[in-house]
């Protein structure tokens, strides 16, 4: 038996691989320039508190969540 658990790896459209524990700094870089590019309505600061929202909504973390998820979640938030 294999006592290994899988982990769940995502890929964004744009083929960008996201570490199931880390959404790192040119990740969040990236998703911000997307939620700008979606809501342009919206100033980056007004997106940055929007995907810290989400955050702590999400236990104060968002690793393991796509990045497309993340977008989603953060633009219902908007």
């Amino acid at each position: 038996q294999n006592s290994l658990q899988k982990t769940s790896t995502s890929f964004t459209p744009s083929g960008l691989f996201v570490s199931p524990y880390a959404l790192n700094l040119s990740s969040f870089t990236k998703l911000i320039k997307r939620l700008q590019e979606r809501h342009p309505e919206f100033s980056r600061d007004e997106i940055v508190e929007a995907v810290q929202k989400l955050r702590k909504i999400n236990k104060g973390v968002l690793s393991g969540l796509a990045i497309s998820t993340i977008e989603e979640k953060t633009s219902a938030i908007l």
